[in-house]
């Protein structure tokens, strides 16, 4: 039997950087427990990799705070730790006039938030950032970057166990058990016994906390999103990133472009229902966890309608004909060619979802006496992981 003071469920970019905090906060000895023998297997080495600085989250919310700080400190972090960080700056770009109007609204969040903006009102003006992009207008964010997420895991693990945290790959936790004295953990490997818990298991945080009584209104629906990668003779059509004008109405952006710091262009994600939580190819399914979800209230209740349906579909679509994926890239860059796309990977998000049939959107928590668990972390997770780790740390320092 093994005993810590601290258990962290999850050794993903959230669960480490808690981790980092604690140990530099407080005395307390820490445990990071991860289900894989290896890292960023899941979402925070399965994204974009896109440091998103803050404009499109609405002024004072969390996300914002945690975006615009993320952004910053991200950088400071991968510079200090020689981590593949590029700031390519991003061009969120308006087909219609309805996506004109969006775009001011944005512009008016970025000033509210501080973070640097740009209109381009004309096609002239976007070709000059970014040839073979089309739209009426554009808003240009010049200080979002792209950065080697699976690097940076890597580095916030090694830094912590130089500091002096247990770190234990391959423990996938079964059984979280409340008990006089804390927590028992069950593992695939072994038992650990904690005073306190961080839950922070992403895809599957909502099972782990309900077997604790906690969040029993949520559940996790998860959204598999393709990316398509072009061809190398092709990667010129996108210099930086080039976005969609988001849809406020819609939990998901659309597909877009991104120059990722190996200096590959990967185009998408869709966002299409996975049958499994870990389902990452479109021929994968898990039984249990699909009937989970498709007999799930909420998730039933948020597909209930016609508009919802309607982009199920299209997504679905996406998903199977690549054709479908083409058009939809044509969208921002018409010069892509179906044939310029192959196939590259998929990542998987965890989408909370309360039993009412709303999608919670926001970064989402459930502090206890002895516990933390981290049931939202989506979009921008990554971004945001330094100051929400800290965030969480904070809370565990003061139950001491």
């Amino acid at each position: 039997m093994t005993s810590h003071d601290v258990a962290v469920i999850g050794g993903g970019c959230v669960g480490l950087s808690v981790a980092k905090h604690l140990v530099a906060r407080t005395e307390l000895d820490v445990a990071v427990l991860e289900k894989e023998h290896h890292l960023a297997a899941h979402q925070s080495g399965r994204n974009s990799g896109v440091l998103h600085p803050g404009f499109n989250y609405p002024p004072e919310s969390k996300k914002a705070r945690f975006a615009t700080e993320g952004t910053r400190r991200m950088k400071a972090y991968c510079a200090e730790h020689d981590i593949p960080c590029d700031e390519l700056g991003v061009l969120v770009v308006a087909t219609t006039d309805e996506e004109e109007r969006r775009l001011h609204d944005l512009a008016d969040q970025a000033e509210a938030n501080g973070v640097e903006w740009e209109l381009f009102e004309s096609q002239a003006e976007i070709r000059e950032h970014e040839p073979h992009a089309v739209g009426q207008a554009a808003l240009y964010a010049p200080e979002a970057a792209s950065v080697d997420s699976q690097q940076y895991v890597y580095t916030l693990a090694r830094e912590v166990q130089k500091a002096g945290v247990s770190l234990y790959l391959g423990h996938a936790v079964s059984q979280v058990r409340h008990t006089e004295a804390g927590y028992r953990l069950t593992t695939s490997n072994s038992t650990i016994d904690a005073d306190y818990l961080v839950n922070a298991a992403g895809l599957h945080a909502d099972t782990l906390a309900k077997q604790v009584g906690v969040g029993e209104e949520y559940q996790v629906v998860p959204f598999r999103g393709e990316y398509y990668e072009l061809t190398p003779e092709k990667s010129h059509l996108c210099q930086t990133m080039i976005y969609p004008t988001p849809d406020p109405e819609l939990p998901f952006l659309g597909v877009h472009y991104t120059r990722r710091a190996d200096g590959k262009v990967i185009v998408g994600p869709n966002a299409v229902l996975a049958f499994g939580r870990e389902a990452y190819k479109n021929t994968q399914f898990d039984l249990a966890e699909l009937k989970e979800t498709l007999t799930y209230e909420g998730f039933l209740k948020l597909i209930a309608s016609p508009m919802m349906l309607k982009v199920a579909w299209e997504e679905l679509n996406k998903s199977y004909r690549k054709e479908k994926f083409a058009e939809a890239s044509q969208k921002l860059v018409p010069e892509v060619r179906e044939a310029d796309l192959n196939k590259s990977y998929a990542g998987i998000r965890a989408q909370l979802v309360t039993d009412d049939g709303e999608l919670v959107k926001d970064p989402l928590f459930i502090e206890t006496e002895d516990a933390v668990h981290i049931l939202n972390a989506v979009s921008p997770g990554l971004t945001s992981s330094l100051p929400f780790g800290e965030e969480i740390a904070k809370k565990l320092e003061a139950k001491e």
